[in-house]
């Protein structure tokens, strides 16, 4: 490899190594711990992609209005790790999810803890946790 070329390939590391880390995100710099939030409504739509998986719930407020919420979980491997997997949740799914809503007042939350309408809970590997202990 020539010098100009391992120039060429060291900057292009440089740069993916530094799209990467602002793909990421701290769980403070986005959502409120002190805010929760509990919503009830239908799954419209589940996401397993990384590094965060995400579940969009259509919620119905009081006046009959739908608003999609957004909700962070884990990543699929940490899901999976606790007994998740991609049929946990379908679309159609009636659930109460808690979490922790967004600083910008965005219908997004970092999830917590997802009840099925069987009345099981399931832990939604929020980050939250791991920001609590900072």
């Amino acid at each position: 490899m020539t010098r100009h070329s391992l120039r060429i390939a060291s900057f292009a590391a440089a740069l993916l190594l530094q799209v990467s880390a602002f793909a990421h995100h701290s769980f403070t710099a986005e959502f409120d711990a002190k805010k929760s939030v509990t919503l009830k409504g239908t799954v419209a739509k589940v996401m397993w992609t990384n590094p965060h998986a995400h579940v969009k719930v259509d919620v119905k407020d009081d006046a009959g209005k739908v608003t999609t919420w957004d909700f962070e979980l884990g990543s699929p491997n940490g899901l999976i790790r606790r007994g998740w997997s991609a049929h946990t949740l379908k679309v159609g799914d009636v659930v109460t999810v808690t979490g922790y809503v967004a600083r910008d007042g965005s219908p997004l939350a970092n999830a917590r803890v997802i009840q099925l309408a069987d009345g099981r809970e399931v832990f939604a590997g929020s980050s939250a946790e791991d920001a609590a202990t900072q």
